[in-house]
C-alpha cells in the first residue's frame, strides 16, 4: 500500500449510471484533461479545471436519462467525440458540445451497454445485441440471459472485431458476427468489462468485475479462453461497477483501477510474476459508478477520477494537498485561502436565503384554496443479491439524499443478520403472524448524512413471500417509497455451470397440458437467477447449487414435461408442492411421478454434519467462557488450564462475535434435518410428525451414526 493519493471534490451533477464519465484526451503531453459526465437528467456536463475551479466547457439541455457515455472517433485519431445512450437513441457530440449525430436504434427496450470503435457501434438492451456500421445494421444476437456490459477486442490486433458480452448467468459470451463463438465461465455474475491496457494488448486480454466483488483477467484466443488470474473477495467488499487501467505510479506499467458499489476505490499493481497486488485503497460514502485515470486538477499530477451515484466527481490526486508554508508565503497563501472562503460563505448565504424564500413560498401555496399537493421525487439505487459465502441475501439501498428511516416488513420468516458497516439504529416491533401474515417489522433510524444502507437477511427454503422496504428520506414534505423483493421457495440456490453426476439423485417428473412459457414461469417463481424471458429453442436446462448445504439441482423442461433432479429430498418436496399449487391456480392437470433414492438421505445428512458439529462445538465453547473467565480471575492467570480451554479464553471475543452473528443457526440446521425426515416418509405416504420429538432428543445428544440409524429405522 505504498501509493499516496489525496481526495479532491470537483463538482456535483445529477444521479449517474454505470460508466457515464470519461476523460477527453489531453491537448499536450503534460496538459490537464477535460471531463465529460452524463446524468439521469439527460444533461452532459463537460468541464476543465482552472486555478482550482471547475470551469464548464459545455452543458447540454435536460432530456431522457443517459445510461452510458463512450468516447469515439476515426481509428488512428484522438478519441475525443462524445457518444451517449439515452433510451434507444445514441447521440454524438464534438468536444465543444456541438451535436453531430442522432441515431435511433429502434430497440423495444433502453440501451444498457454500448461500445464504439471507429465507424462501428455496438449496443445491448437487456437480452439483445446489435452491431451497426455507419448506422447500418450488421449483426444481431439474442442472449440467453441479461447482458450487463460489452467490450470489443480491436480489429488492429486480431484482424477482426471480437465482441465480448458480460451476461448475468456467470458467463462471458464471445461472438463472431451474429454467431456465438464460445463461452467463458466466470466465478460470479459479471457486471463490467474493460480491455486490459485500454486495447486488450496483443493477446486480447479482458478484465472483468463481478456483482459479488471478484476481479479477473481472461485472455481471449480464437477458439478458447485462458484464465490469467482471479482475485477473490475475502474481505466482503462491494460488487465491482467500473474498471480502468492507468500508469499512476509512473513506472511504465499500467495499474488497474477499480470502483465498487460500497464506495471502495482500489488501485492494483502487478508484481514480478504479473499477479495483482493492492497498492492503494480509499472508501467514498456512496457507490462508484465510473473510474478513470488521468490528469485533471493540475498539470503533471496524475490522479484517479471517480463519479459516484449521486453525481459527485471526485479526484484522488498525487498532488500534496496540505503544503508546508514558509514565512514568505504566508500572506499569499492566506489571501488566496481567505478569498476562497469568502466566496464560499457568500454562496452559502445566498443558498440559505433561497431555501428560506422557497420554503415560505411553499407554505403559502400549500395553504391556499387552489393548492395541489406535490410529492418530491427521489431516486433509489437498490440491489438484492444472494451472497454465496454465508448463504444470506444482501439488500443495499442508496438514495440521492440522506435517509431518515427505513421500515422492513416481511410476510415470510427471515433472520436479520448484523452488518459491520451499518451504523443505523434498529428496533423491532412485535408481529402478529397469524391474521396479518407479518413475520418481521423492523425500523432502521439513520444518522444525519447516511445515503447508503446495507442489510443482510437469511431466508428458510420452502417458505416464500415478499420482503418490503419503506424508504423515507430527509425531505420536506415527508414522502416514502416502497420497494418489494421476492423471497423464492428455493431462495438459497444459485446458478452453477456444472454438477456432480455421481451423487445419489432423486427425480421429480411432470407432464401435462402446459406450454413451454408456462413451465418456465413456474421455474422463475421457484428459483433465483433464472432469466424472466423464456429461453430460445424448445427446451431449457438450468443447474443450481444450494449455497448453504452444497446440495445440487438440475432442471430440464419443455412444452408438456419437466424433470427435476436433486440429491436433497427436501428440494424435490418443495418443488412438488409449489409446482402443484401453481398448476392448480391455472387449472392445469399435472401428472406427477417421482423416483426417490434412499441413499440420498444419508448423503444429505453427511453434508449437514460438519456445519452441525461446528455449531454445537461453538455453542459449547461459548457456554464455557464465563466459567473459564471466573477461574482465571480467581487464580490470577490461565496457565493451569489445559491447552483447549486456554485457546477458548484467547479466542473468546472472536467466538462470542461469531455466535452473535449466527442467530438461530442451530435451529435452522435442526429445521433442515426435521424437514428431511418428514419429506423422506411423505414420499412413502407416511406421516411421521409424532416422531419429531424423538428426533430432537437425538439431535440434542448429536452423533451422526445414531442419527442415520434413526432415519433408517423409523
Amino acid at each position: 500500500m505504498e501509493l499516496s493519493l489525496n481526495r479532491v471534490d470537483y463538482l456535483q451533477v445529477g444521479v449517474t449510471s454505470q460508466k457515464t464519465m470519461r476523460l477527453l484526451p489531453a491537448a499536450g503531453r503534460k496538459a490537464t484533461q477535460k471531463v465529460a459526465v452524463a446524468d439521469h437528467d439527460g444533461i452532459i456536463t463537460c468541464f476543465g479545471m482552472k486555478k482550482g475551479e471547475a470551469v464548464p466547457v459545455f452543458k447540454t439541455l435536460p432530456g431522457q436519462k443517459i445510461s452510458r457515455l463512450e468516447l469515439g472517433g476515426a481509428l488512428g485519431t484522438p478519441q475525443e467525440k462524445i457518444f451517449v445512450a439515452a433510451g434507444s437513441e445514441v447521440r454524438g457530440y464534438t468536444k465543444k458540445g456541438k451535436q453531430f449525430l442522432s441515431f435511433e436504434a429502434n430497440l423495444a427496450e433502453s440501451i444498457k451497454a454500448m461500445h464504439i470503435a471507429g465507424a462501428d457501434l455496438f449496443v445491448c438492451a437487456s437480452y439483445i445485441y446489435n452491431h451497426y456500421c455507419d448506422c447500418k445494421d450488421q449483426h444481431y444476437y439474442l442472449s440467453g440471459d441479461k447482458i450487463n456490459d460489452i467490450v470489443c477486442l480491436p480489429a488492429e490486433s486480431l484482424g477482426r472485431i471480437v465482441p465480448v458480452l458480460a451476461c448475468q448467468d456467470r458467463v462471458l459470451r464471445v461472438l463472431q458476427g451474429s454467431e456465438l463463438s464460445y463461452e467463458v465461465e466466470v466465478p460470479g455474475p459479471p457486471t463490467v468489462l474493460e480491455l486490459n491496457n485500454k486495447d486488450g494488448g496483443t493477446e486480447g486480454e479482458v478484465l472483468y468485475g463481478t456483482a459479488d466483488g471478484k476481479l479477473g483477467l481472461v485472455k481471449m484466443t480464437e477458439s478458447s479462453p485462458v484464465h490469467r488470474w482471479e482475485i477473490s473477495n475475502e474481505k466482503k467488499k462491494g460488487g465491482v461497477l467500473c474498471i480502468d487501467t492507468f500508469d499512476i505510479v509512473g513506472d511504465g506499467v499500467r495499474e488497474i483501477l477499480v470502483g465498487r458499489d460500497d464506495g471502495t476505490v482500489e488501485v492494483y499493481g502487478l508484481d514480478s510474476s504479473s499477479e495483482p497486488v493492492l497498492r492503494f485503497e480509499h472508501v467514498l460514502s456512496e457507490s462508484v459508478t465510473s473510474i478513470q485515470g488521468g490528469c485533471v486538477g493540475k498539470e503533471s499530477f496524475d490522479e484517479v477520477l471517480t463519479a459516484t451515484y449521486t453525481g459527485w466527481v471526485t479526484g484522488l490526486t498525487s498532488e500534496t494537498q496540505r503544503e508546508e508554508v514558509g514565512p514568505g508565503d504566508e500572506v499569499k497563501m492566506s489571501r488566496e485561502t481567505q478569498n476562497k472562503i469568502a466566496a464560499l460563505r457568500a454562496e452559502l448565504e445566498q443558498l440559505q436565503l433561497k431555501v428560506l424564500q422557497e420554503r415560505e413560498k411553499y407554505q403559502q401555496t400549500s395553504q391556499s384554496s387552489t393548492a395541489v399537493s406535490a410529492v418530491p421525487v427521489f431516486s433509489i439505487n437498490d440491489k438484492f443479491t444472494l451472497c454465496q459465502d454465508d448463504a444470506s441475501y444482501s439488500l443495499t439501498l442508496e438514495v440521492q439524499t440522506a435517509i431518515d428511516h427505513l421500515l422492513l416488513q416481511s410476510d415470510v420468516p427471515i433472520d436479520l443478520l448484523d452488518v459491520d458497516k451499518n451504523s443505523a439504529v434498529v428496533s423491532f416491533s412485535e408481529c402478529d403472524s397469524e391474521p396479518n401474515g407479518n413475520f418481521l417489522l423492523a425500523t432502521y433510524r439513520c444518522q444525519a448524512n447516511t445515503t447508503r444502507l446495507e442489510l443482510k437477511v437469511r431466508s428458510i427454503e420452502g417458505q416464500y413471500g415478499t420482503l418490503q422496504a419503506y424508504i423515507t428520506p430527509r425531505l420536506q414534505p415527508k414522502t416514502c417509497q416502497v420497494r418489494q423483493y421476492q423471497i423464492k421457495p428455493l431462495s438459497l440456490h444459485q446458478r452453477t455451470h456444472s454438477i456432480d453426476q455421481n451423487r445419489p439423485m432423486n427425480t421429480l417428473s411432470l407432464t401435462g397440458q402446459f406450454s413451454f412459457a408456462e413451465i418456465h414461469s413456474w421455474v422463475v417463481f421457484c428459483l433465483p437467477e433464472v432469466p424472466e424471458k423464456t429461453p430460445a429453442g424448445e427446451s431449457a436446462t438450468f443447474l443450481f447449487q444450494n449455497t448453504f448445504l452444497g446440495t445440487q439441482l438440475e432442471t430440464t423442461y419443455s412444452k408438456g414435461e419437466g424433470h427435476f433432479k436433486s440429491d436433497n429430498i427436501s428440494t424435490i418436496s418443495i418443488l412438488k408442492d409449489v409446482l402443484s399449487k401453481e398448476a392448480t391456480k391455472r387449472k392445469i392437470n399435472l401428472n406427477i411421478s417421482y423416483d426417490i433414492n434412499e441413499d440420498s438421505v444419508n448423503h444429505t445428512l453427511r453434508m449437514i454434519h460438519p456445519k452441525l458439529e461446528y455449531q454445537l462445538l461453538l455453542a459449547k465453547k461459548v457456554q464455557l467462557i464465563d466459567a473459564l473467565k471466573e477461574l482465571q480471575v480467581h487464580e490470577g492467570n490461565a496457565d493451569f488450564l489445559i491447552p483447549e480451554y486456554r485457546s477458548i479464553l484467547e479466542e473468546s471475543t472472536h467466538l462470542l462475535e461469531e455466535y452473535k452473528k449466527q442467530p438461530a443457526h442451530l435451529e435452522r440446521l435442526y429445521g433442515m434435518i426435521t424437514d428431511l425426515f418428514i419429506d423422506k416418509f411423505k414420499f412413502k405416504g407416511q406421516n411421521v410428525k409424532t416422531k419429531v420429538s424423538q428426533l430432537l432428543e437425538i439431535l440434542d445428544n448429536y452423533d451422526l451414526n445414531s442419527l442415520m440409524d434413526f432415519f433408517n429405522a423409523a
